[in-house]
């Protein structure tokens, strides 16, 4: 491995504060809150929603785009469903999609 190589981080927000607004807004588990929250973070990292829609990706554009998905949706049925609309569009987005969450307390 290269001594010189450091990953690279592109992404404006962190974690933290993505799961905050998650679980300010929508309904769902800590650990679907915790899931989405680290895609989010990996999807900013690789800068493909940057590129594909010339737009940075934050947390408040995140929040919107998942307002828009139906109501009774859980925080990463609404995250897969956004995505979804991003693979449809553009492609590429199915590896940041939300595949498997580990059982944890919900919130409503």
């Amino acid at each position: 491995m290269d001594d010189d190589f450091k990953p690279r981080r592109c992404c404006e927000f962190t974690a933290v504060a993505m799961r905050e607004a998650l679980t300010e807004r929508f309904a769902g588990s800590d650990a679907e809150y915790e899931t989405v929250a680290r895609q989010a973070r990996d999807l900013g990292d690789a800068e493909k929603v940057s590129k594909d829609r010339g737009a940075q990706l934050t947390v408040d554009v995140i929040i919107r785009n998942l307002q828009d998905a139906p109501d009774e949706l859980s925080v990463a049925e609404r995250w897969n469903w956004w995505l979804g609309a991003l693979e449809v569009a553009y492609g590429g987005y199915e590896r940041f999609q939300v595949r498997t969450v580990p059982q944890g307390d919900s919130h409503s």
